[in-house]
Formats: structure tokens, sequence, C-alpha cells
């Protein structure tokens, strides 16, 4: 038996039909884990809930009091929270001179504030049962470049060296708190960017293990850290078929690309 049965999994960032939240709460499923799946989407969470026999509870992850309501509401239900994931995310693909406030604010509002006020939940909670597991899914551009992605780049770096900082400071507690990063996944979130076969080949050849991750990649991770046999905190692992040993494609690479393959015109 997985020492992770019985266990209550709480994953923020579930509302979106197969994506990597979803594949995760499956994953944790198998293990004999007590899933609680949250996000903003009511109708998806209740389907998903249902297909899966999971738990929900809404949760707008940009709001300080629906993040501790989501806290408390799986306490209330579950008696604690064992282990947490925050899989919540938006793409920001603008230059630097041309991101506007209300992009800056969306993208700070969603990627850096509300995991910070999610972790200030988690550890107030964790602190009464004797701690948890917290996983961060980051960014392998918290690290490496990625064209005309400041702020979404800028803001996982930020929450990674939280998370550094809550494990620091709470390891004393029973709490160990760790990030995983992703390169380019094949999922929902990902699906219309990648849409042109030239601009994934050219994505493709950066990754030394010849191929993109998939949302079950950062899942096997996840259940790696949250195990109680994880003698981990403070981490980052580079999910990314080692992306992190080369580079990104950079912009002009991808419109060269895209353009001898005939998909857009030159110029």
């Amino acid at each position: 038996m997985s020492d992770l049965a019985g266990k209550v999994v709480s994953i923020v960032g579930a509302a979106g039909r197969d994506n990597m939240g979803q594949v995760m709460a499956r994953r944790f499923l198998e293990e004999g884990c007590k899933v609680v799946v949250s996000g903003r989407k009511e109708d998806e969470l209740k389907r998903f809930a249902q297909e899966v026999g999971c738990d929900w509870v809404y949760c707008e992850f940009t709001q300080l009091e629906s993040i501790f309501a989501m806290v408390e509401t799986i306490v209330e239900r579950h008696g604690r929270v064992d282990v947490a994931i925050n899989s919540t995310g938006w793409g920001l693909l603008v230059p630097l001179l041309e991101m506007t406030p209300e992009q800056l604010d969306q993208m700070v509002d969603l990627q850096f504030k509300g995991p910070v006020y999610w972790l200030q939940a988690l550890v107030a909670a964790m602190q009464k049962t004797g701690g948890g597991s917290i996983i961060q899914i980051s960014s392998a551009t918290a690290k490496i470049m990625l064209d005309n992605h400041a702020a979404y780049m800028g803001t996982k770096a930020g929450v990674d060296h939280i998370i550094r900082t809550v494990a620091n400071e709470y390891g004393a507690d029973g709490i160990r708190a760790n990030t995983i990063s992703p390169g380019v996944t094949l999922s929902p979130m990902t699906a219309d960017a990648m849409q042109s076969a030239a601009l994934r080949e050219e994505f493709r050849k950066c990754y030394p293990l010849g191929r993109y991750g998939t949302s079950e990649d950062i899942a096997e991770a996840a259940v790696f850290l949250a195990s109680d046999k994880c003698f981990m905190t403070g981490e980052n692992l580079q999910v990314n078929g080692g992306l992190c040993l080369r580079r990104n494609p950079r912009a002009h690479e991808l419109v060269d690309a895209m353009v001898a393959a005939g998909e857009i015109p030159a110029g």
C-alpha cells in the first residue's frame, strides 16, 4: 500500500478539463488519497469530482478571502491538509515595453500574490496538524529565458524563492515545500500556442530527451515530492527533459521556422 493512502490532497487549478491539475488529481486518487480539487469553474469542478470520486471547493485564486476559505473548508470537511499543490497559471505573451499595467496586475495577482496567500493559509493550517507537503508548479522559464514573457517568468521566479523561505522557516513544524518546473508541457493550456508544427519542432529540438513533457510526467514528480519518504525541502525539480541544459528558441527563430514551413508569410 502506498504511504500516501488516506492523505488529504488539495489541488488548486483543476477546473480546466483534462488540465494538469486534473491529471494530478487522478494520479493521487490512484495512490488512495482523498483529493479535493479547486478553481473558479464550478460546473467543471462538479463534473470532474463526480466522474472520478473526489471532493471540490470553489476558489478564486486572486482573492485572499477565497483562498483562506478554501483551506478552512477542506480542514472542516477532512480534518487536515496533508499535501497541497498549486497548478494555477496564465501565459502572458507580450514584450516588456508593450505590457500594460492591467496585464501586469493580472499576472501578479494570479501568479505571485495568490500563491503567497495560499502559502500563508496552508502554513497556518499545517502547523496545527503536524505538517505536510506543499508543491508549487513553477516553470523552467524561472531559470532560463523565453522571449516576451517577462511578467510570467518574474512571478514564477519570485514564488520559487518564497517556497524556499517556507521550507527554511517552517521545516521544524514538519512542513516541506518544493517546486516543480516543467518546460513546454502538452496540455490544454499550451494547445493553442502549439498548433504550428514548425513551432513545435523548434521547441522539441531544445530538449536533450527529444520530447516534450506531459502532465503525467509532472504528476509522477508530485507524487514523489508528496511522499513521506521524500527527504527534500526547498528544492526545485526540473521536470523538463533537460531543457535547462540548453535554452528555449528565440522569437525570431520561431518566426523563421514558421516562414520556412510556409505556415506564415515572410515579412
